[in-house]
């Protein structure tokens, strides 16, 4: 796909696509650093035109124990051509939770690689999309997404809401715009003392911008989580 063909597809859905150039070859090293092929399987939300796709079998994952998720037309029939031995599933992202992405394999994917632009994205699809993840992921398994943004990706309130913690890994200025790289994981305790009311008042991370006021928050405690792992 040119460069010209990546902008036409961001100028018409500029939410799903995130930016308006695929992401650089530094990003894509930095964002698959942690693996090694005892992360296989691997799950990828958002490969998009295959930058992290590429990096990730460079870090020794066999390409038939890679799931590709996509949902833009425009990138599902180059990607089963790049890759013909990958599981190529043109879906939404949010809807990962119970689906068998390996054809009924049965194992846990050790990380799910994700170019989806998180802060674009509803607070309800935000917390939907990781629940699926970590729903395919398994105890030991890391999500990692790179952000824009100057803070974590992931607002504190749905990081606690769901017993998940964000570190920062790594990132690139070598990449337009410069992208920093978190790694997310499940807290080692089952215990989720949360007081909604107390996480709603502290203050608004950096890119609070991005989601919704906390009033979206309240609507959502009924939340599907699963039990954690320990």
């Amino acid at each position: 796909m040119s460069a010209l063909s990546f902008f036409l597809a961001w100028l018409a859905n500029p939410r799903r696509v995130g930016s308006i150039v695929p992401s650089s070859a530094a990003l894509a090293d930095a964002i698959t650093a942690d693996l090694t092929p005892t992360s296989a399987p691997v799950i990828e939300l958002g490969p998009g035109t295959g930058v992290f796709t590429r990096s990730i079998i460079a870090r020794g994952i066999p390409e038939h124990r890679l799931a590709l998720i996509e949902n833009g037309a425009e990138f599902v029939d180059k990607l089963q051509r790049d890759f013909p031995e990958a599981y190529v599933h043109r879906m939404d992202a949010t809807r990962l939770q119970h689906v068998e992405l390996f054809d009924g394999e049965g194992e846990g994917a050790g990380a799910v690689v994700s170019g989806i632009p998180l802060l674009l994205m509803p607070v309800k699809n935000v917390i939907s999309l990781l629940e699926g993840a970590f729903d395919q992921l398994r105890s030991d398994g890391a999500f990692y997404q790179f952000t824009y943004g100057r803070g974590s990706p992931i607002p504190r309130a749905i990081l606690d809401r769901l017993g998940l913690s964000a570190t920062r890994i790594g990132g690139t200025f070598a990449n337009l715009p410069p992208a920093a790289v978190y790694r997310i994981r499940r807290r080692s305790s089952r215990t989720l003392s949360i007081r909604w009311a107390g996480t709603l008042a502290t203050p608004a991370p950096a890119n609070a911008s991005a989601y919704a006021a906390g009033a979206d928050f309240e609507s959502l405690v009924p939340s599907r989580m699963r039990p954690l792992d320990t």
